[in-house]
């Protein structure tokens, strides 16, 4: 009975761990070359423009800040269309996570059904052996676990 407890819990573990890598992953998001190196010239840009303060190089400034601001909407458009593609992998992902979940889950309780999950000492069920439901019931089960 100790190997299967340990075993459930290494199931039950793996699972959460895939479930929370999965979600991690979807919020996370992937990043291409391509979204890299946009950031990367918007973020030169920007410093470019910064250090353009002087009346006179204004409009050479202001034409880095338009650039930059092009480039940011062209690095938004390109996110937006790897998120739509993501998303749909990402949810075909879970339903098959929860898919095998529940098949797995259902597989456990099939197999521990006529298994006690654990016992309760006599002592510790005496005053509080009436406010249970199903006390008779209860009582019952109990002895029998204890062979009383």
């Amino acid at each position: 009975m100790a190997l299967a407890a340990i075993f459930v819990f290494l199931i039950v573990s793996a699972l959460q761990l895939v479930n929370r890598y999965l979600d991690l992953a979807k919020k996370r998001g992937s990043q291409s070359d391509e979204q890299i190196k946009l950031r990367l010239e918007i973020k030169q840009l920007l410093n470019e423009a910064n250090q353009l303060s002087t009346p006179s190089t204004f409009a050479q400034a202001v034409k880095l800040k338009r650039l930059a601001v092009a480039k940011e909407k062209e690095l938004t458009k390109i996110q937006e269309q790897d998120t739509k593609g993501n998303q749909s992998l990402y949810d075909k992902y879970g339903k098959i996570l929860l898919v095998t979940k529940v098949l797995i889950y259902a597989l456990l309780v099939v197999w521990f059904w006529s298994t006690p999950v654990t016992t309760v000492p006599r002592h510790l069920l005496h005053p509080f052996g009436m406010l249970m439901p199903l006390a008779e019931c209860s009582r019952l089960i109990v002895a029998q676990y204890l062979h009383l």
